[in-house]
């Protein structure tokens, strides 16, 4: 009976322990809410086919001198990325505080004077407090990406999307990036500045051996966030 109640525990705890080391892994790494890279297909739109003879048809009108931007699903746009955000606080203060009583006794009935030649009292008290405080931090991220269209909003507004993975030897870059584009920030050669895109997102990761030698193990992962301290 004590043989089959102890398989029983363990069989327990191994299929409890997976969901924990998982949320707990999950739960120490941080990471940024992209939009789906995926590659999208835009929609196959058939125009109606009007025989009236003419040589100019509507449905199939390209203005001759029209700039190539992105403003349908599937478009793709490049996206210059030029991110520096540099934020510092300094603080201090300063606090000093002296005191000084001092008391003697000079004569009393039935005592002679001379008897309070050294009957005296002094004292002194002095508090001083002084504090400093810096806080800096800056941050710079610089690239080029080609992002997809997967959404146009009703106010004509492109969300974007996109990934770009290089691969050398046994280790993979990946940089992902998402937001929300006006057409009108669209600069000639279908290019527009991060920092005229509305609700970034970009993340860039590593996989491979040099990415894990960087980072805490599984195991240690796991005791870090159960740990009360």
């Amino acid at each position: 009976m004590s043989c089959r109640l102890a398989a029983g525990a363990l069989r327990a705890l191994l299929a409890v322990l997976p969901p924990l080391l998982l949320g707990a892994c999950s739960a120490l790494v941080p990471k940024v809410e992209v939009a789906d890279t995926a590659p999208v297909r835009p929609a196959v739109v058939l125009a109606p086919v009007v025989n009236n003879g003419a040589i100019f048809q509507p449905s199939a009108y390209r203005p001759l001198f029209e700039d190539h931007r992105a403003r349908l699903v599937g478009d793709t746009i490049t996206v210059q990325i030029v991110e520096k955000v540099a934020a510092s606080q300094t603080s201090s203060s300063s606090i000093d505080k002296t005191g000084e009583i001092s008391a003697g006794i000079t004569a009393l009935p039935f005592f002679s004077p001379n008897s309070f030649n050294r009957a005296g009292a002094s004292g002194s008290s002095s508090n001083s407090f002084e504090g400093t405080g810096t806080t800096e931090s800056a941050n710079t991220f610089t690239g080029t990406i080609t992002a997809t269209v997967v959404e146009v909003l009703p106010n004509g507004h492109l969300i974007v999307a996109g990934e770009k993975q290089i691969g050398v030897n046994h280790n993979v870059d990946v940089l992902r990036f998402s937001g929300q584009v006006d057409p009108r920030s669209i600069r000639p050669g279908n290019s527009v500045v991060s920092a005229q895109i509305a609700n970034v997102r970009i993340e860039q990761r590593g996989r491979g051996p040099q990415a894990e030698a960087q980072a805490i193990g599984w195991l240690a992962r796991f005791f870090l966030s159960v740990l009360p301290i």
